[in-house]
Order: C-alpha cells, then structure tokens, then sequence
C-alpha cells in the first residue's frame, strides 16, 4: 500500500528530501506521494522515513492503493534493480 499526505500538511519540507524513490513532490498546495513510486521504504529501510519525520503525523497509509509487502518490493526492483 503506497502512503497518502493528509490535507493537515504544513509544508514543513522534511518529507520530500528524506524519500529515496522520490516519490514526494510539492503539489499545488500540499506535498504529494507519487503511489506509482512509493514503496513504503521497503528495499530502503525498515520503515517510511517519510512518517518518521514528519511532524504533524499527516502521512498515513493510502486506502486507494493496497499493496503488499511482496508487491511493493517488486516495485522496488522494477525501480532499483
């Protein structure tokens, strides 16, 4: 499952350097997750870097996009090689 930023996003700047994939761009008013790149960090890190510095807590899991742990490392692959 790709990961979503809620509309509480400040724009603090803290997501966007710490994607590996970058997945995470600033929208018209809020940083964006791109789920056709976002692995959760898996194949990176043990956990999204994105959550872990955020400071408002607005990222979450995307219910649009359910992926699982296998799915998401192949597109790790696909991305990474």
């Amino acid at each position: 499952m790709a990961l979503i930023i809620k509309k509480s996003c400040i724009n603090c700047d803290m997501c966007d350097p710490e994607c590996p994939n970058k997945a995470i761009t600033l929208g018209e008013e809020i940083y964006e997750i791109d789920p056709k790149k976002c692995t959760e960090c898996i194949g990176h890190y043990d956990e999204p870097t994105c959550i872990s510095v955020c400071p408002i807590d607005c990222i979450q899991k995307d219910p649009l996009h359910i992926e699982n742990e296998e799915a998401l490392l192949a597109k790790f692959m696909r991305m990474h090689g």
